[in-house]
């Protein structure tokens, strides 16, 4: 699963991508990424839209909107987000040579667009995008000041909750960050030799490959091992090391006092069950 979708990341576009506080997610949609589909099948099959927590046999356990400025590297403050769909076809693969500002303009509001449509907020189809970003890239100046970080969250749980209604069995939405996220925080499942990381936390994945064996048997597995998951093999604060903090970007340094009330709320994601989960309260799913 590439991300990139044909479209290059100009060094053109920076400027554009800067200002809208869109750029590192950028540097993450320029690199390959691969999608384990029956680890994240497996661990989505413990989605609970009541509480919109996974239930594991330790307790509940959720993504949070540090994970997100963390894995991703979008804002952690700014204006709320909402919207509706339309059709969105490709048509600004490469911005030619010699192109004047506008011209420049123009091909970094498109790459902007394909960045919403596929990192952040994609569907099941490859060719639809939210119409509501229309607005928000004509307007780049503006676009920094809104909270994306929220929104993906948001997009993220909904795309669970709606696997959970027993008519809809194929997941969309930022699975990037949903792998990320139990790679992190769940150092079982994480693959060996990715030990060397950099900003945004997502790129330490980049080149991952889980292989291309039969899906059905290493779904099965990873509900086994989700099965005999204990609390200690969940990190409560995996963003307080010190090696994670040297390659924080300066940016979240400003805002570290916003980010340590969520290190402080962290505490609390995982709480007691009063009684114990079992694989048959959960509903298969494919991704797709």
């Amino acid at each position: 699963m590439r991300w990139q979708q044909g479209m290059c990341l100009d060094e053109r576009y920076v400027p554009y991508l800067q200002m809208a506080r869109l750029y590192h997610l950028a540097r993450l949609n320029n690199r390959c990424f691969r999608l384990d589909e029956p680890l994240v099948s497996a661990f989505v099959e413990r989605w609970r839209p009541e509480t919109h927590t996974f239930h594991m046999p330790f307790g509940e356990c959720t993504i949070t909107l540090q994970d997100v400025a963390y894995q991703l590297g979008l804002p952690v403050d700014g204006h709320y987000v909402s919207g509706c769909l339309t059709d969105f076809h490709e048509t600004f693969g490469e911005c030619p040579d010699g192109a004047d500002e506008e011209t420049v303009r123009r091909f970094a509001r498109a790459y902007i667009i394909m960045l919403l449509g596929t990192q952040l907020f994609a569907d099941k189809s490859s060719n639809r995008i939210h119409i509501r970003w229309l607005p928000f890239v004509a307007r780049l100046e503006e676009m920094g000041g809104y909270s994306w970080r929220s929104v993906a969250l948001a997009w993220l749980y909904r795309c669970m909750c709606q696997v959970a209604n027993r008519h809809v069995v194929k997941l969309a939405g930022p699975l990037q960050l949903l792998q990320s996220w139990i790679f992190w925080r769940f150092p079982g499942f994480r693959p060996v030799g990715y030990d060397a990381f950099s900003w945004p936390l997502a790129s330490r994945w980049s080149g991952y490959n889980p292989g291309v064996s039969e899906k059905g048997p290493r779904v099965q597995m990873a509900r086994l091992r989700i099965d005999m998951l204990q609390a200690r093999d969940f990190i409560w604060m995996p963003y307080s090391t010190p090696d994670v903090l040297q390659v924080v970007h300066p940016v979240w340094e400003i805002h570290r006092a916003m980010l340590t009330m969520g290190l402080e709320w962290g505490r609390s994601e995982i709480t007691s069950l009063a009684c114990p989960v079992t694989t048959r309260h959960f509903r298969r799913v494919r991704i797709g």
